[in-house]
């Protein structure tokens, strides 16, 4: 679908969105030109209608936003675009436009979803996964009994440090075990909200 850039003299507005926390940053205008400027540089360009200009968010403070997916909406009147922001988005220091801290941890698991992938289809004799993966299911599967054992045995103790790290453990070693079946922690979820919805 072809933008529709005259529906708004020119420009359209451009929402942008924290490509891992999913957060919304800001919202600007593009006209074709910034739009064009965003999808070759790889850095979000607005057209700065105080300025009369286009502009590039982080020119003047070093905190731009580099380009991950840019998304048209049903109308072809709106984008919607996913970026990794460097700093902070505001021009008050704030993470977002809106002043809310730009933070998701459990996004976090998608980065270590896709190293795992990664070390599984691309094995190197330093990485610890991909030597786990080498050695087959019968030993990651032990790998998730032994972490199971641990944490069991942490959480009657009262050593939170220990707990934790012992839990880490586990749930990297079995979201190594569910990549190694080809699965991953969003199959694991699905079943979870389908449960949810049941009861």
């Amino acid at each position: 679908m072809a933008l529709d850039f005259q529906k708004g003299d020119g420009l359209i507005p451009a929402v942008i969105q924290d490509d891992q926390t999913g957060k919304v940053l800001m919202l600007g205008y593009m006209n074709e030109e910034a739009l064009t400027q965003t999808k070759q540089s790889g850095k979000v360009t607005f057209f700065s209608r105080s300025k009369g200009r286009l502009w590039v968010k982080g020119e003047t403070s070093g905190n731009f936003l580099l380009v991950k997916e840019v998304l048209e909406d049903c109308d072809g009147d709106t984008l919607l675009i996913k970026a990794s922001p460097k700093g902070p988005t505001c021009h008050t220091g704030s993470d977002t436009c809106f002043d809310e801290v730009n933070s998701n941890p459990i996004t976090f698991l998608n980065q270590l979803r896709d190293i795992i992938e990664d070390r599984k289809k691309n094995p190197s004799d330093k990485s610890y996964t991909a030597s786990l993966f080498k050695e087959g299911i019968n030993k990651v599967a032990q790998k998730v009994g032994e972490e199971a054992v641990e944490v069991v045995i942490e959480a009657k103790d009262d050593n939170a440090e220990l707990f934790l790290n012992e839990s880490a453990d586990l749930l990297f070693h079995l979201m190594a075990l569910l990549s190694y079946k080809d699965f991953s922690l969003d199959d694991v979820v699905k079943i979870l909200k389908s449960r949810h919805q049941a009861s």
